[in-house]
């Protein structure tokens, strides 16, 4: 994204008017529930309006139309810095091995926000808190941020991003206001994608898009991942066959290699996708085939990573359901 442009949330129009309205109304709600599926926007969302609030409370006011501000704004670049003193982010930490994440948002996490509460704001008279996401918050922080969210310290904010809210706290939904977002459109895709991957060929980002499912993030995690040869691998197995067995080993290979692990289970997520997508071109005996290999690629990419199966093995035998799709027996 360009460091002088504020970035732009696309495809999420009624998020942003109802927050904006409610934010201009004066009586803006302490909590927002941002519900929805993975990758659509909620946690640039939540930034992008704590941001704006903050800006505006601190000044100068900002002046643009929906939750834009300016990079050069004193208040963005404290937030692009981690540094604004009235604002915090709780995400899952790295764990103690230094091997990943942490499995969830800690309670000790939650209760450090009593020392951003405790104090008197520096800036303005607001502070606001983006948890990120609230579907990872251990029983013991859920109750935590529960007590806070039931008696609101004044003129702050939270914002909960959740990919699954249904299985939230009763309670804590209860005191949010929710505001849903929807999985992005064709059109919506290319333009969100066209200003995160500025430096992709315009024939990149278009691959992305009909592999996403509406989502940006799982199009960038895909770019970074370099899952483009492995589509194609897919692509010809399933367009022109596997005769000798040579592509499907190929391919299994790639996805069962040493540091694999990741594009193994981005690709397990976007094949699906793209044996559908080939469905729809197709006619007669050749999409009832496809057709037949989308449920079963469907069930296997399920299965796969609950079961733990070898991703090797697993590559190998997705192979020979998509070379069914050029009309090669295989067995079920």
């Amino acid at each position: 994204m360009s460091g002088d442009t504020p970035s732009i949330i696309i495809g999420q129009d009624r998020a942003v008017e109802s927050f904006v309205a409610a934010r201009e109304s004066g009586a803006l709600h302490h909590a927002w529930l941002l519900s929805g599926p993975r990758g659509v926007g909620k946690a640039l969302f939540a930034v992008q309006a704590a941001t704006r609030l903050l800006a505006d409370a601190a000044g100068p006011p900002v002046g643009l139309p929906g939750l834009a501000t300016p990079p050069e704004h004193r208040i963005a670049r404290l937030m692009a810095a981690g540094s604004h003193p009235d604002f915090r982010l709780l995400e899952r930490l790295e764990n103690k091995s230094g091997t990943g994440l942490a499995r969830n948002i800690t309670v000790d996490q939650v209760r450090e926000l009593a020392g951003l509460f405790a104090a008197t704001p520096a800036l303005s008279e607001w502070r606001a808190v983006v948890i990120d996401s609230a579907d990872d918050l251990e029983r013991s922080a859920a109750n935590a941020l529960l007590k806070m969210l039931e008696e609101p310290p004044a003129r702050s904010v939270f914002f909960l991003v959740s990919h699954a809210a249904g299985r939230l706290l009763p309670t804590i939904r209860s005191r949010c206001r929710r505001l849903e977002f929807q999985t992005l459109d064709d059109d919506a895709m290319a333009a969100a994608l066209a200003q995160a991957l500025p430096e992709a060929s315009a024939a990149e980002r278009a691959g992305l898009v009909p592999l996403a499912g509406g989502s940006v993030g799982r199009a960038l995690n895909y770019h970074e991942l370099d899952l483009a040869p492995l589509e194609a691998q897919a692509l010809d197995i399933l367009r022109t066959g596997d005769a000798t067995n040579l592509k499907r080993s190929k391919l299994a290979t790639a996805l069962g290699g040493r540091g694999a692990a990741p594009r193994y289970a981005a690709f397990l997520e976007l094949l699906p996708a793209l044996v559908a997508r080939e469905a729809r071109s197709l006619s007669g005996n050749g999409q009832g085939r496809a057709l037949d290999a989308y449920a079963r690629v469907r069930e296997t990419c399920a299965l796969a990573p609950r079961l733990s199966l070898d991703a090797a093995a697993t590559g190998f035998q997705l192979g020979t359901i998509l070379a069914s799709v050029a009309g090669e027996p295989t067995r079920r």
